[in-house]
């Protein structure tokens, strides 16, 4: 079995950074000035998913960054939500004038909805056990 060996990258110079959130998911994103080129957990990624591309997509600055995502808990779904959330609050720290249509198409909202707890004398959070007549 052959282990692939991946070089980690160190992006350098000044950027702009920022924190998105979703469900367990953390995401922190810095932008560089660069030629579009994305790096997660400090190794180039070469095809992003449109839910991670679309607010750069959206306000036309697709190749005009280097983008550097640590990311950490939840699953794929949530992480790339959260990464979503991180580039546009990222963005508008690098002009804030893109604000309002990343508001408007819904970026820049933290989505709230968590796991709900496990409460006591039921199995999941609503599951209650098998109710028998008899």
């Amino acid at each position: 079995m052959n282990k692939e060996v991946v070089e980690k990258v160190k992006l350098s110079g000044k950027y702009f950074e920022a924190v998105g959130r979703r469900k367990r998911a953390v995401a922190r994103v810095r932008l560089y000035t660069g030629k579009g080129q994305f790096y997660k957990n400090n190794q180039l990624v070469s095809a992003v998913s449109s839910t991670i591309n679309s607010p750069l997509i959206l306000v036309g600055l697709v190749d005009k960054f280097d983008i550097s995502i640590k990311v950490v808990g939840g699953g794929i779904k949530s992480q790339e939500e959260a990464v979503r959330h991180a580039l546009s609050r990222a963005l508008v720290k690098f002009d804030e004038t893109l604000k309002p249509s990343l508001r408007k198409a819904g970026f820049m909202t933290r989505d709230p909805r968590e796991k709900e707890r496990k409460k006591p004398g039921l199995k999941r959070a609503r599951r209650a056990p098998q109710w028998q007549k008899r």
